[in-house]
C-alpha cells in the first residue's frame, strides 16, 4: 500500500455456511496478524458461495471466493477483483424450499405483504393468511428454509421479516411469470368507457379479476405510462370478458393483456380502498412488483419506482427496514 504499509488478507475457510451463521462469524473476535497493517481484508472461502452469502459479504465489507474460481476481492484504494458466472465445482446444499412454486409464493406473500410490516408471526399465523390454503408442513418447511437463509429473525412472540427487500428480490429471482397464460386481445374500448366495462364484468364474474403489472401500477405508484391494459381473470370468465368489453384475440396489435393466473394466490390482498369511484381492484404492490419485473418494456423500471415510490415506505412505516 501506499508508504509501504502491508494489506493483509485474512481467509476464513469453511466448508459449509448457512446464511442464517454469517452474522456470527462477523462477530466473532479477530485479531489482526502483528506488524500493524493499515488495511485488513476479511475473506471468505467456501466450496460454493450463493447469492445470498455473497450479499451478506458485500454488506459487512468482507470478500469471498469458491474452488470454482468465483470471487469477489477488494483492498480499497488499490486492488478490486471480480469473477462470477463459473459452474460450481462442487454440488451446492439444496434448498429446503423452492420458492418459485404456487404454494411458497403464498407464504411468502404473507410475509412481505406490507398490511403487516413488521409483525411478528407464528407458523399458524401464516397458515391462515395463505391464500389459497397451505399445509401447516409446508409452512414449517418454507419457514426453515427463510429462517436458514436470514430472512426471518427470531423475537420473544415468534418471528419477523428481517430484510423484506432482500426477499422480495429472492423471491421475483424465483419467480415464475411464464406459468401465467398469456392472452393477447383488442378492443375498440379505452379510458374511462374500458374501465366501466371493466367494472361491470368484475362486478358478476365468477372468479376474482383485478388489474395487474403496468396496469396496477398506474394506481399504485405511476411512473411508466403505456398503451395496454393488464389483467389477471379466471378462465372461466373470458366469454364473460369478451362480452362485456368487445374484445378480440389478435396475435400483433394488442391493447389488453390478459394473464389466466397459475395460481389464484396472485389475488392476495388485492384491493381497490384508494380508488375514488368504481374500478377493478388491482394486485397487491407485492405481486405488481414481480410481475412488473417479468413483463418485458419498461418493467423493470417501473417496478424500481414501486418499489422506492411504495413498499420501502410502507416497510418502514411498519419498523422493518429493507
Amino acid at each position: 500500500m501506499p508508504g509501504d504499509n502491508p494489506a493483509i488478507l485474512c481467509m476464513e475457510y469453511k466448508n459449509e455456511l448457512r446464511p442464517s451463521a454469517f452474522p456470527a462469524l462477523v462477530a466473532r473476535k479477530f485479531t489482526p496478524p502483528p506488524g500493524q497493517p493499515s488495511t485488513v481484508v476479511r475473506v471468505l472461502a467456501l466450496p460454493h458461495v450463493s447469492p445470498r452469502i455473497a450479499g451478506l459479504c458485500a454488506e459487512h465489507g468482507w470478500s469471498w471466493l469458491d474452488l470454482a474460481g468465483n470471487c469477489k476481492i477488494d483492498v480499497p484504494g488499490i486492488l478490486h477483483i471480480s469473477s462470477t458466472g463459473r459452474a460450481p465445482v462442487h454440488t451446492p446444499p439444496r434448498p429446503a424450499a423452492n420458492l418459485g412454486t404456487a404454494e411458497a409464493a403464498r407464504v411468502v406473500r404473507a410475509l412481505l405483504a406490507t398490511d403487516y410490516a413488521g409483525r411478528n408471526w407464528t407458523q399458524r399465523d401464516i397458515q391462515a393468511h395463505c391464500e389459497p390454503g397451505v399445509s401447516l408442513g409446508l409452512v414449517n418447511k418454507v419457514v426453515r428454509h427463510l429462517r436458514d437463509e436470514a430472512f426471518l429473525e427470531d423475537t420473544s412472540e415468534g418471528f419477523r421479516v428481517a430484510d423484506p427487500q432482500k426477499l422480495l428480490f429472492t423471491w421475483r429471482d424465483a419467480y415464475r411469470f411464464d406459468r401465467h397464460d398469456r392472452r393477447s386481445y383488442f378492443t375498440l374500448l379505452s379510458g374511462a368507457k374500458l374501465r366501466d366495462a371493466l367494472w361491470n364484468f368484475g362486478d358478476g364474474a365468477d372468479g376474482p379479476a383485478a388489474y395487474a403489472s403496468f396496469s396496477a401500477a398506474e394506481f399504485q405508484a405511476p411512473h411508466v405510462r403505456q398503451p395496454k391494459t393488464w389483467l389477471y381473470l379466471s378462465p372461466k370468465d373470458l366469454p364473460r370478458f369478451v362480452a362485456f368489453t368487445d374484445a378480440k384475440p389478435v396475435d400483433s396489435g394488442d391493447n389488453v393483456v390478459v394473464l389466466l393466473p397459475a395460481d389464484d394466490g396472485v389475488f392476495y390482498l388485492g384491493s381497490d380502498k384508494s380508488v375514488s369511484g368504481d374500478r377493478l381492484p388491482c394486485t397487491h404492490p407485492v405481486q405488481t412488483y414481480v410481475d412488473l419485473w417479468h413483463s418485458g418494456g419498461r418493467g423493470q423500471e417501473a417496478a424500481e419506482a414501486l418499489l422506492e415510490q411504495y413498499l420501502q415506505p410502507a416497510w418502514k412505516r411498519g419498523e422493518v427496514q429493507p
